[in-house]
């Protein structure tokens, strides 16, 4: 399995890097606990339903992302690999397709460095997303910054 994780070019990759002020475990937690996940995934204005999340290899993330004026956007995402703290890795079952791969890294006790890696079968796919997830991914890590805060307090 590993190989198909890592096996890509950056032409097929689009790739948003953060440096959090968390610790790596409660970092992983606000990306696999869904009562936090809920809470900032996606772009800015975004809310969630979560239908199903099964946290394992195998396992299903269901789940219906509310657009900030109008639009439902259905996900289906299966689990292929979960390293806690380190890694979770899922593959889209619903359009676009794609993979993603989060890499966790400890930088100290209160900083973690997130790295999170869409994988896509051509070139072509990866470059037509391009132009709109790039900022948004920016607006999610906002948000999960913001989430990050509240789980402290």
């Amino acid at each position: 399995m590993e190989p198909e994780i890592f096996s890509t070019t950056p032409d097929y990759e689009i790739v948003t890097t953060r440096i959090v002020n968390a610790s790596i475990n409660l970092a992983f937690k606000a990306w696999t606990d869904p009562n936090h996940l809920k809470n900032w995934w996606g772009p800015k204005g975004f809310t969630n339903t979560f239908n199903e999340f099964d946290l394992r290899p195998g396992g299903k993330w269901s789940f219906i992302m509310h657009g900030p004026d109008k639009g439902n956007y259905h996900n289906e995402v299966e689990f292929i690999k979960i390293d806690e703290p380190n890694l979770i890795f899922w593959k889209r079952h619903s359009k676009p397709l794609f993979k993603v791969l989060v890499t966790f890294e400890e930088i100290s006790n209160d900083k973690t460095k997130i790295v999170f890696k869409m994988i896509f079968e051509t070139a072509e796919e990866s470059n037509k997303l391009r132009p709109f997830v790039v900022d948004k991914n920016e607006e999610n890590f906002d948000r999960l910054e913001d989430e990050l805060i509240k789980m402290v307090l």
